[in-house]
């Protein structure tokens, strides 16, 4: 279950008379236990799994989870102390205890120590506090986001129910109407509850007041309302605005409820959850992360996923701070309580710009704007100017979004942000007296970013917006309402643009990536999606005081995709000016692992000190200080690696595996041998072993039948293999790609025939970084390789060594590209690259003999496979030791002595990279 269904089923069980006997049952299953564990829970025979000592009072205990007891009426307090006390409660490991008597709710988190006490009817308000029950791993600000989830969760109910009585608004004519309209709701809300409106509840009252129960007026009681707030008081009686609506309701303005008024017909559900939606405290609204939850309301690829489009704001400040926050708070901290200092400070953050080309729902956008006002209202305090109105501008805050509606609710948060802004900094009454009438610049443009020109978004200071899009709360303004002037001295660019690699990228993005990035470099196809605003980006700050960071796919500093794009980037003269290594940029959802992400902040400006980010043990975040970061984010160098054809030093050749384009005809499962039917003979004559990673790293291989040329008419005599070649031939001529039809002239072989005569080396495409070092195998000349695995045939045992090292491990981890954080091992990028002294026969001799030591280490531990013995927790001592001496073996080599640790190993390696690839006689195409 995700937050917001957890969040349905508690409200659902709140609304629901008290029961005190199945009240812990039914409280477990709102947080997704299922019918057998609560079966198990309910037993009072041997194999209940309730561990409570209070059974006979009716207490439920969830071993690692809660202890519950529903107790008489005005027992909460002490019942909690109970359970509290139970020695149960320690001995079962309870991370919660909870008590209530159906009037009155008491729980606490045994592991904080935070407490919940509240009306019971108020329990689903508090939801978020046991998302850990759900497996839901939370901290304190996603679990402050409960009002957000519900909110979302009620919308989501309205907005599907106002979908099926209405399918005409169901259609893509129709799609921005209802997403217009539902931006209103969302404003009159908000505006209900902060006294905007001036009174309370008076958007829903009015509605449950003049709207029939039958709801067979609602639409138009809405559409009056809105009519009301797009007319200036002194014009409603012309334009005959019915007086409950007109003495009501104040003027709005802003394009939010000018245009059409039209409203979706009402079913009598649907009005109730209009009642309900607005029966909620919208004061507690928090803009940061709602717009991102809302957006999911109304896009059906979404909504299935809701209440996981949760970005939390420590992420996105791993963003912000270092491309500027952090440098505004230090400057606050110089200035003291100088008063021209601190008004010179003012008067800089008056003029800063933050611009985010990818904007969504404008969360990068409001947690900038709103940090940018904490740190202007400690400069007002020390001034003495408390009350003052903020010198910055929601003009200031730019951004592009694709979609419509993402767009309009970025808008509308940014408001909703101003207004709580204004209400903690300035008072009530200053800010409700400057919220309304809305003004209707639009700083939020919907459109294509990366074919649109930034400038006309964003100008370089001084000039007017000569280019606008779409305005987002009625379009198209006149030019005269959006043309406003940028006096902005610095600008940040920042955002989460989206990635796609090229195998994802449609058609349409293929070639906005080319008219983006083909001017500098033919191979633009090659390029992740999210390169395109790196280099945007870098076109914009030529002509502007701007930096940037984004949040990015790890892809972009990796593998074939680095001497594509920063030559593109330092070409333009950027330099990175801070990074954060690869995280998870993780949501609200159960059990999700979150993307992997890295963030990359560049400026023109080539500063001295430069910011390296990255997560040690225990997750802490660890800060370097370096005077240069390079493109694969190692400090010291910005060396870029081309992938090479052949090796630039000894290493032998290595090359892809075989691939089978064959529909899984040649390949043949180890439990299927049987069924072929074939002699012991037959089968030795015509199967061979097959390797890839996962059969190398699990120790078990497949089987594939192997037919040379000349040997074909005698294989077909056989019938179990001659079928299987006839399928692969009638697969191989039903493709739609060319070059797998042309294979049907030889459909009894794979498209690669390689093999060795003596011995192939192994290596995995992709494996796991805990293993300390790559997964590699040495077979003898029967096994065969899939192209899921790379082969060095008939190489010198040395090889092996190297591959086997700690300092072959780290340049494959820098540059080669990974799958999330998996290592994904290239012969072009990764071995043919690999920097190799000049080896004496010593140290051939060495190096052979530490490979030996590692693969007879091994055997000692048969039949564990390299999944078994490479497990960092399990690891054997005596494969441990073999590796060390391989490490020091190699290491002596290029050194003297071992290195120091794994920068100094890189520092090393890049260094010998360069000076080999710089030499004429090494050069290799």
């Amino acid at each position: 279950m995700n937050a917001v269904e957890i969040e349905e089923a508690i409200t659902l069980l709140a609304e629901q008379p008290f029961d005190a006997e199945s009240f812990p049952f039914a409280f477990l299953e709102a947080f997704g236990n299922k019918e057998t564990t609560l079966k198990r829970l309910k037993s009072d025979k041997k194999g209940s799994t309730n561990a409570s000592d209070l059974k006979d009072e009716g207490a439920v205990l969830q071993r690692n989870n809660i202890h519950i007891l529903a107790c008489l009426e005005g027992e909460t307090a002490s019942t909690l102390t109970k359970l509290r006390e139970s020695p149960s409660t320690a001995k079962a490991k309870a991370k919660f205890i909870l008590a209530t008597d159906g009037k009155y709710f008491e729980a606490e988190d045994l592991i904080s120590g935070e407490p919940v006490a509240c009306d019971y009817d108020d329990f689903p308000n508090h939801f978020g506090f046991f998302l850990p029950l759900a497996n839901i791993s939370t901290v304190k600000q996603i679990r402050d986001s409960s009002f957000d989830i519900r909110a979302t969760s009620r919308l989501n109910r309205l907005y599907v129910e106002l979908l099926s009585q209405n399918p005409d608004w169901d259609t893509a004519e129709r799609r921005h109407d209802m997403n217009h309209f539902m931006a209103r709701l969302i404003f009159c809300f908000f505006a209900e509850d902060t006294d905007i409106f001036g009174g309370q509840n008076l958007f829903t009252d009015t509605i449950a007041k003049m709207s029939e129960s039958n709801s067979s007026n609602t639409h138009e009681v809405i559409s009056e309302i809105f009519r009301s707030m797009n007319t200036k008081q002194n014009e409603r009686k012309e334009a005959g605005i019915r007086s409950w609506a007109d003495t009501n309701f104040p003027y709005v303005n802003g394009g939010l409820f000018s245009g059409s008024t039209e409203t979706p017909v009402f079913s009598k559900i649907a009005r109730s959850y209009l009642l309900h939606v607005g029966s909620l405290d919208w004061t507690q609204i928090n803009p940061d992360i709602f717009g991102s939850m809302i957006q999911a309301v109304t896009d059906e690829e979404e909504r299935g996923s809701l209440g996981m489009h949760y970005t939390s704001v420590p992420n996105i400040l791993k963003v912000l701070n270092p491309l500027f926050l952090d440098d505004l708070r230090e400057q606050l901290k110089e200035v003291g309580d100088s008063p021209r200092k601190l008004l010179n400070l003012r008067k800089r953050i008056s003029n800063i710009r933050v611009f985010d080309p990818a904007c969504g729902s404008g969360n990068f956008l409001v947690i900038a704007y709103k940090q940018m006002r904490e740190i202007e209202a400690e400069i007002n305090d020390r001034r003495g100017e408390v009350n003052d109105q903020s010198s910055i501008p929601l003009t200031n805050f730019r951004g592009i979004e694709l979609r419509d509606f993402p767009a309009e609710i970025a808008r509308l948060a940014l408001i909703i942000a101003e207004y709580q802004c204004d209400l903690k900094y300035r008072g009530q009454k200053l800010a409700l007296a400057e919220f309304l009438p809305l003004d209707a610049e639009n700083w939020i443009t919907s459109g294509n970013a990366l074919r649109i020109d930034w400038r006309s978004i964003c100008p370089p200071t001084g000039t007017s917006v000569k280019v606008v899009g779409d305005d987002l709360f009625e379009s198209p303004l006149d030019q005269a309402e959006v043309d406003f002037e940028n006096e902005g001295g610095e600008t940040y660019i920042c955002g989460n643009p989206p990635y796609k690699g090229t195998k994802n990228q449609t058609k349409q993005e293929k070639e906005d990536l080319k008219a983006v990035c083909g001017r500098y470099t033919k191979r633009s196809g090659t390029l992740d999606y999210v390169a395109g605003w790196f280099v945007k980006a870098a076109e914009y700050a030529e002509s502007s005081k701007a930096d940037y960071a984004f949040v990015s796919t790890n892809s972009i500093c990796q593998g074939g995709q680095v001497p594509v794009l920063w030559p593109i980037l330092y070409g333009l003269g950027q330099n990175i000016k801070f990074a954060h290594h690869s995280f998870k940029w993780r949501n609200l959802a159960s059990h999700n692992a979150g993307v992997t992400v890295i963030i990359i902040g560049l400026s023109k400006e080539n500063v001295s000190k430069k910011r390296l980010f990255q997560i040690g043990e225990d997750t802490e975040e660890l800060e370097v200080t370096t005077s240069i970061i390079g493109p694969y984010l190692i400090p010291g160098t910005e060396v870029i690696v081309e992938g090479k054809t052949k090796p630039i030093s000894i290493l032998t050749p290595m090359s892809l595996g075989n691939a089978p384009y064959d529909g899984g005809h040649l390949i043949i499962e180890s439990s299927e041998v049987d069924q072929l039917g074939l002699s012991n003979d037959e089968q030795v004559r015509w199967l061979k072993p097959l390797w890839g990673s996962t059969e190398v790293i699990n120790g078990k291989s497949r089987q594939c039948i192997w037919i040379e040329g000349s040997d074909l008419e005698e294989a077909k005599k056989i019938k179990p293999i001659k079928s299987r070649i006839d399928s692969v031939e009638e697969w191989r001529l039903s493709s739609k790609d060319a070059g797998t039809r042309s294979m049907a002239n030889r459909p009894h072989q794979f498209r690669e025939m390689n093999s060795s005569k003596e011995s192939t080396i192994i290596i995995p495409i992709r494996s796991s970084e805990a293993r300390a070092y790559l997964p590699v195998d040495l077979y003898d000349n029967e096994a065969r390789v899939t192209n899921l695995a790379y082969a060095l045939y008939d190489a010198p045992v040395f090889n092996l060594a190297i591959i086997s090292s700690k300092l072959h491990l780290v340049w494959i981890s820098a540059v080669c590209g990974k799958l999330e954080t998996r290592l994904s091992y290239s012969n072009k990028m990764g071995w043919h690259t690999f920097p190799v002294p000049q080896l004496t026969e010593k140290n051939i001799s060495d190096l052979t003999k530490c490979a030996e030591d590692i693969l007879l280490a091994r055997a000692l531990h048969y039949p564990a496979t390299i999944a078994d013995l490479y497990d960092p927790e399990t690891m054997p001592e005596n494969l441990r030791q073999a590796h060390e001496r391989n490490d020091e073996v190699l290491e002596r080599i290029y050194i003297g002595r071992k290195f120091k640790n794994d920068t100094e190993r890189l520092e090393k390696l890049f260094d010998l990279y360069t000076q080999m690839t710089s030499e004429k006689n090494n050069k290799v195409n």
